[in-house]
């Protein structure tokens, strides 16, 4: 029985018959899944190979009453050294499908957005340029909004398939979404998305291609992407920079074990070497408290927690 409350052995029995013996994992360390390469373990890891597979195994944890927890490429995630008491749901291996028709593509929800982009160039498609360095997934996009460069998902995005709360297939427009700055109905009612559906424009491909290599370029010598991390560790507060008031407050470079403020970008927490969960809470809540101290502006992390 997992501390949590439901029966570990069990559910992972029934997972298995749902998507086979090879995509249930136990005891699975979340470190090999996350961009920050922190974490301890989940209790169970589970990979759905189609829409049909995460409808299944999502309503087995809801029976089992197990918390539940939909992870795609682990790139604004914070896992805790304790891990994780319950299922990860991964969907990077098993919804990678994607079709276009004219202007239109639809990525299912594991799709890496920065691969999205690299399709959409080869067709000679325009819009998803801004989103050729973000290493998130589609699902994750849709449901952070993510952006970039002066664009977001909320500017190409027509629809999205979701599975509601209670098991429901719905496919619901971008009017419907409730897209703002890190923010979505898909978030605030806890939707898993399934699917997003693109409209864009014809574009020269290389034309695209240039705009995507300039955008690279400027990525490259801003952001430390030698070191692990969950890219912007906190969310733009109105009217100010993050990064610019932590270089400010003089917090470049500052470190509590392996976690430290970037030298090169003050807006990223970075792991220099075998960082534990804890070392990076550390790091953001001094920076959080010396911002606030000097400045009167409290940091909201953009990083999500779990476990």
């Amino acid at each position: 029985m997992s501390s949590t409350g439901f029966d570990k052995a069990s559910l992972a029995q029934r997972l298995v018959q749902i998507v086979g013996e090879d995509n249930v994992l136990l005891d699975e360390p979340m470190r090999d899944h996350t961009t920050f390469e922190i974490g301890g373990p989940a209790d169970i890891f589970v990979t759905p190979d189609d829409p049909e597979e995460v409808a299944s195994v999502l309503a087995a944890c809801r029976e089992a009453d197990a918390p539940t927890f939909i992870l795609g490429c682990g790139s604004d995630l914070l896992v805790s050294d304790e891990g994780y008491r319950g299922v990860i749901v991964s969907l990077t291996e098993g919804l990678i499908n994607v079709t276009t028709d004219g202007k239109q593509m639809c990525c299912q929800a594991g799709v890496g957005l920065g691969d999205a982009s690299e399709m959409a160039c080869e067709l000679g498609l325009s819009g998803l340029e801004f989103a050729c360095g973000i290493p998130g997934s589609i699902g994750g996009a849709c449901y952070m909004n993510a952006g970039a460069y002066d664009g977001c998902i909320a500017d190409v995005l027509k629809s999205v398939r979701v599975l509601t709360t209670d098991g429901e297939l719905e496919t619901i427009g971008v009017e419907d979404l409730n897209l703002g700055y890190r923010k979505s109905r898909i978030a605030d009612e806890g939707m898993v998305v399934l699917s997003a559906t693109f409209e864009l424009k014809k574009g020269d491909p290389e034309e695209i291609r240039a705009t995507m290599d300039d955008l690279t370029q400027r990525r490259e010598e801003k952001q430390p992407l030698e070191l692990p991390s969950a890219g912007s560790t906190f969310k733009r507060p109105e009217g100010h920079f993050a990064g610019a008031l932590i270089s400010d407050a003089g917090l470049k470079g500052w470190q509590s074990g392996g976690a430290a403020v970037s030298k090169k970008h003050a807006g990223f927490v970075v792991n220099v070497g075998d960082a534990t969960a804890a070392d990076v809470h550390a790091v953001i809540e001094h920076v959080q408290d010396e911002v606030e101290r000097q400045f009167g502006v409290r940091l909201e992390p953009e990083v999500r927690f779990l476990g």
